[in-house]
């Protein structure tokens, strides 16, 4: 059993700002990545993907993005962004160690891995906001008859060329990926099964993000929520006859109480508005050919993809999981200890101003907690 300080487990962002931070305090630590490579995630996502947050507001710790980044850096600009960050900072995760059980054992946290035992006295769980694909089922859909994939194991509308796909759910994800199918010639449909907040990505010519930061820097929720309200009837009109409502409740409200953030569009309403793509309710059933949706409209279809989201997935590894987390599964303690000695969450927030920007306070804080505690 080896063991050090620190036990970081996931090398994605949060766990590379954290294992940065460490480095920086000179404090002893073991980072445990279960894949072979630093960014995992990243490294899966489909192609088309761009960070919807503004790279000065998406750094690491101790990296700003290069001068020659775009403002929107896209997937493979993220992965060397990473790559680059763990090399500046001599971060050697012990990859192929997937952690199948984090426990406490008197005085020390020790991690089962499938690469051997490691022992710490703190332990850090920075796995991510979107370890474990949230795959729903509806009754009927063993009997269809084209392929039902899951987001994550989406790469590009290539693959789909001359196809009708039908996308479930119209967050982020879902809805670039309607993009993506409709700009390599597949007829794409769009599922949103509950309301929406649409934001564009840069509203009056500002980032979205910038604009968060302005009404939910500091302003009580339901004065930030109010004024957001009225910004974005101003900048995106009622979407309601293209089929996509807004919820009952405001964006802020709705980040931190659902974890849903808004859409934050840049070109997906454009498309929906010129009858690209088509918008629809949620599934009830499935069909052989197709699908039948909660207004009891049927149409065929030749492949499903579920942009359905992710849980955090903690109880799957860590004991006790549910003494530290809420009802969806996420972390009551961010960036701060949690109610057991040395314990700490990092990475588990997706606030409307931004994850990466979260990460970037959240690593150094845990840093100058463990430092104190030495």
């Amino acid at each position: 059993m080896e063991e050090s300080h620190v036990l970081v487990i996931g090398a994605g962002p949060s766990g590379l700002a954290v294992g940065a931070c460490l480095r920086e305090q000179g404090i002893p630590f073991l980072l445990l990545e279960q894949s072979d490579a630093v960014g995992a995630a990243w490294r899966r996502h489909y192609d088309r993907l761009h960070l919807h947050t503004v790279k000065r507001l998406s750094a690491l710790p101790g990296q700003p993005w290069p001068k020659y980044a775009p403002p929107y850096p896209s997937r493979r600009q993220m992965i060397e962004y990473l790559q680059r960050y763990a090399e500046r900072f001599r971060l050697e995760p012990r990859f192929g160690a997937e952690v199948v059980r984090a426990h406490r054992e008197g005085s020390r946290w020790v991690t089962r891995t499938r690469a051997g035992e490691f022992k710490g006295h703190a332990l850090v769980v920075a796995t991510g906001y979107n370890r474990v694909p949230n795959v729903p089922a509806w009754p009927g859909q063993e009997r269809f008859g084209g392929p039902v994939l899951h987001s994550s194991a989406y790469r590009s509308g290539a693959a789909f060329r001359g196809q009708r796909v039908l996308v479930v759910g119209a967050g982020n994800s879902g809805s670039e990926i309607a993009m993506d199918l409709w700009e390599h010639g597949a007829e794409a449909t769009l599922s949103a099964r509950s309301g929406i907040h649409v934001i564009p990505r840069d509203p009056f010519k500002l980032p979205a993000q910038l604009n968060a930061l302005a009404l939910y820097g500091g302003l009580p929720l339901s004065v930030a929520d109010r004024l957001a309200t009225a910004v974005l009837s101003r900048a995106v009109g009622d979407l309601s006859r293209l089929g996509i409502r807004p919820p009952a409740v405001g964006p802020g409200f709705r980040a931190v109480k659902e974890g849903r953030i808004p859409l934050i569009d840049n070109g997906t309403i454009a498309l929906i508005r010129q009858g690209k793509i088509r918008v629809v309710p949620g599934p009830r059933a499935f069909t052989e050919t197709g699908v039948v949706f909660t207004d009891e409209r049927e149409l065929p279809f030749d492949a499903v993809v579920l942009a359905t989201g992710y849980r955090a997935g903690l109880d799957d590894f860590l004991e006790d999981a549910a003494r530290y987390t809420d009802e969806r599964g996420y972390p009551r303690w961010h960036g701060a200890p949690a109610p057991a000695p040395g314990l700490f969450f990092v990475g588990f927030r997706n606030p409307i101003t931004g994850q990466l920007r979260d990460i970037a306070v959240e690593a150094p804080r845990v840093a100058r907690h463990l430092r104190k505690a030495n």
